[in-house]
C-alpha cells in the first residue's frame, strides 16, 4: 500500500499531519471494530473485518512514513515513539485483530509551533466509517427482506397446494382459510382470485349434484310407492339447504301420496268388507273416507253399494221368514219338492237363522242324506249311487273331482272356505252338470283348477252341459278357461256367487237355447269378460259387480236371443263396462258403468230392439255413451252422462271393426272350445 493510497483510506489531504487527527482515527477505528463483532452474519463480519485490516494498515503505513523520514516537512519524527507494526491480515470470524497500541501512541503530539490541525481527515474518516456502515446495513437489510420474500414465497406456494388439495376433497372452508391466509400475505393476488373461484365452483357443482341425486331418489321412490324412504330422501337436501323449492315440493307431494295410500287402503278395506258382505263396515269405513274426502267417488259408490246391499238383505231376511212361514205351512211329514224349494231359498236368503236350517233339515230328511265322508268315502262316490231328490253332504275337505251330476240331486257343502273340489286342468272340469240333471242344485263348495293350462282348447271349472242347475254361495275360480260354462241348451241360475281369476270369462253362456241367469253376485279379475253371451245364449243378469276384468264387464252378443241387464255395477275394467253386440228383445236398465278404461256403455245397431234406459256412465276414460251408426241419439237421452273422458256421447260411431272401440291389440279373441266330458248314467 502506498503512502497516497493510505491518505485516501485514512482520509487524509495529500499535505496533512496525521496527528492532528488522532482522536478521530482512535474513533473510527473503533467503530470499525464494534462492526466486526456486532455483525449479524459470517459474510458482514468478513466484510467488516476486512476493512479494518485496511484501516489498520493504512495506519502502519503512514505512521512508517514518518518513521523513514518521508514527508518529514509535515510529519516531523518523534524518536521517543514507539511505533505499532502492521497487523496480520488474517482475522478469525469473532476475534477483532486491533493494533498493540491506540492510535493516539502511533503518531506524536505537535509542537506547540506546528500548524493547526486539519479537519479534513475527520470528515474523511467518518464520512468512511458511516459509508461502511451504510452500505453494510443496506446490504444487510436486502439480504433480510429478500430472504423474508424467499420465505413468503415458498409458504404461498405450499399454501396454494394445500388449497388445491382442500377443494380436491371438497372441504371447502378449510379451502377458504388457506386462501385468506394466502390474501394476508399477498393481497390481490391472482393465487387467491383463482383459489376461491375453484371453491364458488366446486361448491355450486357439489350442490347441483348432491340436489340432483337426492331430489331424483327422492322421486324414483315417491313413484315407487316407498314414501317413507321419499321423505329421507328429500329431508336430506333440506337439511342442508332449508329453502330447497323442488325438495319442498316433493315433502307436499309426498305428505298427498300419503292420505292417496291411506284413502286407498280405506278404499280397499270398504270394498273387502263390500266383497265379504259386511254391509255394517263397509258402510261405517266409506262414511269415515268421506268425512275426510267428501267428494271421493270410490267411497261414494261403495256407501251406495254397501247401503243398497244392507237394504237387500233387511228385505232378504224378511223374505226369508215369509218363505219359512210357507214351507212350515205346507210341511205334510212328506216329501214336497215346492215346500223344500222355499225352505232352500230361505236359506240362501238367511243363512245364520237357525230356525231356518232346522226346517231345511228336516224338510230334507223326507229324501235320501248321503254324507261323505260317512256314507260314502268321496263324492264321486256318491253321486254314483245318487238318484233324483238324493241330497249329498260334503264334509269340510278339499274333495278331488273331476265329478259329473247326472241326477236331480243336492251337493250341499260346509262353506266355500271350508269344502272344496279340484283337478288337474288337464283331467276337465271339477263338476260338470250332464243333460239328465234337471234341477241339480250346488251351494256352499268353492271349485278351482290345480294349476294353469295353455291353449286354444281349455276346460272351464264348472260346466252346464244341457241340464238345468242352480249354484248358490259358491266360489269359481283359477279356472284355466271359464270359471262357470253353459253349453248345448243347458241352463243355470247363480246366485250369490263369486268368479274370480279365471282364464277367460268369468261366466259363460254359449249358443242357442242355453240360458244364464246370474244374481247378485260377482265376477272379478278375469283374464277376459266379466259376464259373456254368444251365439243364441239368453242371458238374465241383476244386481251383480263386474270388476277389474281385462276386457269388459259384460258382453253380450245374443243375437236372436234376449239380454236383460239391470242393476249391475261394471267398475274399472280394461275396456267398457258393458258392451252390447246384438239381442232380439230385453233391456239395459238402471246399471252404472264407472271408471272404465275405454268407455262407459257400447250398443251396436244390431240390438237396436233393447231398450237403455236409466244407466249412468261416470269417469269413464273414453265416451260414457258409444253407439254405432243408424242408432238415434234420442232413444238413449235418459242415461246419465258425467265426467267422461272426452265426448259424453259418441253417435255414428263406425264399430264394423271395434277400431272405433278397441285399440288394435285387443281385437276379439276367437273363443275356444268348449270340451264336455261323456255323459253315462250314474249307478242307481
Amino acid at each position: 500500500m502506498t503512502p497516497i493510497e493510505a491518505r485516501r483510506i485514512l482520509g487524509l489531504e495529500p499535505d496533512e499531519d496525521p496527528r492532528l487527527s488522532l482522536v478521530e482515527l482512535e474513533n473510527a477505528r473503533k467503530h470499525i471494530a464494534e462492526l466486526v463483532s456486532s455483525a449479524p452474519n459470517e459474510i458482514l463480519a468478513t466484510r467488516y473485518q476486512k476493512g479494518l485490516n485496511e484501516f489498520d494498515e493504512a495506519l502502519a503505513v503512514i505512521n512508517g512514513g514518518i518513521t523513514h523520514g518521508e514527508r518529514i516537512e509535515v510529519l516531523p519524527a518523534r524518536t521517543s515513539e514507539k511505533l505499532i507494526p502492521p497487523p496480520a491480515k488474517t482475522v478469525v470470524l469473532g476475534t477483532v485483530s486491533r493494533p498493540s497500541a491506540p492510535v493516539a501512541e502511533i503518531f506524536t503530539e505537535p509542537d506547540e509551533g506546528d500548524a493547526p490541525p486539519s479537519r479534513a481527515l475527520s470528515f474523511v474518516v467518518w464520512f468512511f466509517v458511516v459509508f461502511v456502515g451504510a452500505a453494510g446495513g443496506v446490504w444487510l437489510y436486502l439480504k433480510n427482506e429478500q430472504f423474508k420474500e424467499d420465505q413468503r414465497t415458498i409458504r404461498i406456494v405450499f399454501l396454494e397446494r394445500q388449497g388445491s388439495i382442500f377443494i380436491e376433497n371438497r372441504r371447502w372452508q378449510e379451502a377458504a382459510n388457506i386462501f385468506s391466509e394466502i390474501e394476508l400475505m399477498s393481497p390481490g393476488s391472482e393465487i387467491v382470485r383463482r383459489g376461491r373461484r375453484s371453491i364458488e365452483v366446486g361448491m355450486t357443482d357439489e350442490q347441483t349434484q348432491f340436489l340432483g341425486y337426492w331430489n331424483g331418489q327422492a322421486v324414483a321412490e315417491l313413484e315407487a310407492g316407498r314414501l317413507d324412504e321419499a321423505d329421507a330422501a328429500a329431508r336430506k337436501v333440506l337439511a342442508r339447504f332449508p329453502a330447497e323449492k323442488e325438495a319442498t315440493s316433493l315433502l307436499v307431494r309426498i305428505a298427498a301420496a300419503r292420505v292417496t295410500l291411506a284413502q286407498g287402503a280405506a278404499i280397499a278395506a270398504a270394498r273387502d268388507a263390500l266383497n265379504q258382505r259386511k254391509w255394517e263396515l263397509a258402510i261405517s269405513t266409506s262414511q269415515q273416507i268421506l268425512a275426510a274426502s267428501p267428494g271421493d267417488v270410490d267411497a261414494k259408490a261403495i256407501l251406495a253399494d254397501a247401503t243398497a246391499a244392507m237394504e237387500k238383505a233387511a228385505a232378504d231376511l224378511k223374505k226369508a221368514a215369509s218363505l219359512l212361514q210357507q214351507a212350515r205351512a205346507r210341511d205334510n211329514g212328506q216329501f214336497d219338492p215346492q215346500a223344500l224349494e222355499w225352505i232352500r231359498e230361505a236359506s240362501s236368503l238367511a243363512p245364520a237363522d237357525t230356525e231356518i236350517a232346522s226346517l231345511l233339515e228336516k224338510l230334507s230328511s223326507y229324501t235320501r242324506t248321503l254324507r261323505v265322508p260317512g256314507d260314502f268315502a268321496t263324492p264321486a262316490e256318491a253321486l254314483a249311487n245318487a238318484r233324483d231328490r238324493d241330497r249329498i253332504v260334503l264334509g269340510a275337505e278339499t274333495w278331488k273331482g273331476p265329478l259329473v251330476i247326472n241326477a236331480a240331486v243336492e251337493l250341499q257343502g260346509a262353506g266355500v272356505t271350508n269344502t272344496r273340489v279340484e283337478c288337474p286342468p288337464a283331467d276337465g272340469s271339477a263338476i260338470t252338470i250332464g243333460p239328465d240333471a234337471k234341477g241339480a242344485r250346488i251351494s256352499g263348495i268353492s271349485f278351482r283348477h290345480e294349476s294353469f293350462a295353455v291353449g286354444a282348447d281349455r276346460y272351464s271349472v264348472a260346466l252346464v252341459r244341457g241340464g238345468q242347475a242352480s249354484f248358490v254361495d259358491c266360489h269359481f275360480t283359477e279356472a284355466s278357461g271359464h270359471g262357470l260354462a253353459v253349453i248345448e241348451g243347458g241352463q243355470a241360475n247363480v246366485s250369490r256367487c263369486r268368479f274370480a281369476d279365471n282364464g277367460w270369462n268369468g261366466v259363460a253362456a254359449i249358443g242357442a237355447g242355453s240360458t244364464l241367469e246370474v244374481r247378485d253376485s260377482e265376477s272379478v279379475g278375469n283374464f277376459e269378460h266379466g259376464i259373456e253371451s254368444w251365439d243364441g245364449a239368453a242371458v238374465i243378469l241383476t244386481g251383480n259387480r263386474c270388476e277389474n276384468n281385462s276386457r269388459n264387464g259384460i258382453h253380450a252378443d245374443n243375437g236372436l236371443a234376449s239380454a236383460t241387464i239391470d242393476k249391475n255395477q261394471l267398475i274399472a275394467n280394461r275396456e267398457f263396462g258393458i258392451v252390447l253386440n246384438s239381442a232380439a228383445a230385453g233391456k239395459i236398465t238402471g246399471n252404472t258403468a264407472r271408471g272404465n278404461l275405454l268407455g262407459g256403455i257400447v250398443i251396436r245397431a244390431a240390438a237396436k230392439a233393447v231398450g237403455v234406459t236409466a244407466n249412468q256412465a261416470t269417469l269413464n276414460g273414453g265416451p260414457g255413451l258409444i253407439l254405432e251408426a243408424g242408432l238415434t241419439p234420442a232413444s238413449y237421452s235418459s242415461n246419465t252422462l258425467t265426467k267422461n273422458t272426452g265426448q259424453q256421447v259418441l253417435t255414428a260411431a263406425d264399430l264394423s271393426s271395434q277400431d272405433d272401440i278397441t285399440p288394435p291389440s285387443a281385437e276379439k279373441i276367437p273363443r275356444a272350445t268348449i270340451i264336455a266330458e261323456p255323459t253315462t248314467d250314474p249307478k242307481r
